[in-house]
């Protein structure tokens, strides 16, 4: 049976019903509270892993997280993958005057006034990442990357009659849309595989009626696998890693290396000029990255240092090494992101932010370090061809 938004399903003498929510939707937040109040359902599950469900809980303890344990934790793509969602959110929350998530908010709020208990129903949102992020090749994540930058700088606002369509869809979907017409693989994890792992959790949510809040995409999907059984283990475990990448990524340092000894036993000038070539250009690309960023004179000096040997090593990163020292002489805290919304609508607020500052490092730092790779291998087999002439 289905109402406004939500969807009432009977298996194995079980009453679930279903609210389709908007995320950032006042409608959507003062139905939960009206249905769970009606209702009096034994559970509410709501669309929050432990990891998102902690940080409503704890309000602004996450912002004295310190950003230099992200680098070092190589999170910094997880960390701006929040922030571009988070930012989407709070635009359209202050636009209509109301808090983002409010309705998983509200979901927490009554099931504690009815006595109805909360079950966490979502999968870790690391995870969903992790896996959307094995589906991607190398030019899969540029553009990923490239357009939660730009939802970030975004500044349309968006109509009362464009936020009832976005009840077809969650935030992270919202956001995505446009990027996973052209990557169908992305819809598996980021929809298909969350689908099946709310419904097995729905389903199994102790007590007779069971009321689950739910971003409006997920509804469809829910309804058509909720007979099924789902393997959580299966949906919760990280994909493999591909031998590819390491096999390319360990194959083009060992054969520049190959190249710079050979020429450096037959003609020991020419290799010393093949060495001075590769640390040039691999330095000062990564090294113009950090300047680009307004990095800490100290962190472009890093950045030129470690960015000649970081290029022969896939497990390393010059923006790192270039990022944590940025973040040690300029240590932001994330209580910056509380001026971050307003920060990010201009270029010299974006550069400003102290930690946008330190992600703008690491990432151009590795941006220069990527071209100075590419000239400067080119310059080194240049060389040794013209030795072997």
């Amino acid at each position: 049976m289905k109402e406004d938004n939500i969807t009432r399903l009977h298996i194995n003498n079980k009453e679930l019903i279903l609210i389709g929510t908007a995320h950032v939707s006042k409608h959507s937040a003062e139905q939960v509270k009206e249905v769970i109040e009606r209702e009096n359902p034994d559970s509410v599950c709501i669309e929050l892993d432990e990891q998102r469900f902690q940080s409503i809980q704890e309000g602004n303890k996450w912002k004295d997280m310190d950003i230099f344990e992200v680098i070092k934790g190589k999170k910094a793509t997880l960390l701006l993958m929040n922030l571009a969602i988070s930012s989407f959110q709070k635009r359209m929350a202050k636009q209509f005057g109301i808090n983002a998530g409010q309705e998983m908010i509200q979901g927490i709020e009554s099931a504690r006034d009815v006595g109805a208990e909360l079950v966490l129903a979502d999968r870790n949102i690391q995870i969903t990442f992790s896996r959307i992020w094995g589906n991607l090749g190398l030019k899969g994540k540029s553009i990923l990357l490239t357009q939660i930058i730009a939802s970030i700088f975004s500044k349309e606002e968006i109509s009362e009659e464009e936020l009832e369509k976005m009840k077809q869809q969650d935030t992270i979907n919202a956001m995505l849309q446009e990027f996973t017409e052209h990557f169908p693989k992305l819809k598996k994890p980021l929809i298909d595989e969350r689908d099946q792992y709310l419904s097995q959790k729905i389903k199994h949510a102790p007590g007779e009626k069971v009321v689950a809040v739910l971003g409006a995409a997920h509804v469809p999907g829910i309804t058509n696998v909720i007979k099924k059984d789902h393997d959580l283990n299966r949906l919760s475990s990280r994909p493999p890693k591909s031998k590819a990448p390491k096999i390319i990524g360990w194959s083009i340092p060992i054969l520049i290396l190959a190249m710079i000894a050979y020429t450096f036993i037959t003609n020991p000038a020419a290799g010393w000029q093949q060495t001075i070539s590769w640390v040039i250009w691999n330095g000062s690309f990564s090294a113009l990255g950090t300047l680009m960023a307004l990095g800490h004179p100290l962190a472009i000096i890093t950045a030129f240092i470690a960015a000649p040997i970081t290029s022969l090593n896939p497990l390393l990163a010059a923006g790192w090494f270039a990022g944590i020292v940025q973040a040690y002489i300029s240590k932001p805290k994330v209580r910056d992101f509380e001026s971050l919304a307003e920060d990010i609508y201009t270029v010299k607020g974006f550069w400003r932010n102290k930690v946008t500052r330190v992600l703008l490092v690491v990432v151009l730092a590795n941006v220069g370090s990527s071209i100075g790779t590419l000239i400067g291998g080119a310059d080194v087999i240049r060389l040794f061809l013209n030795n072997l002439a």
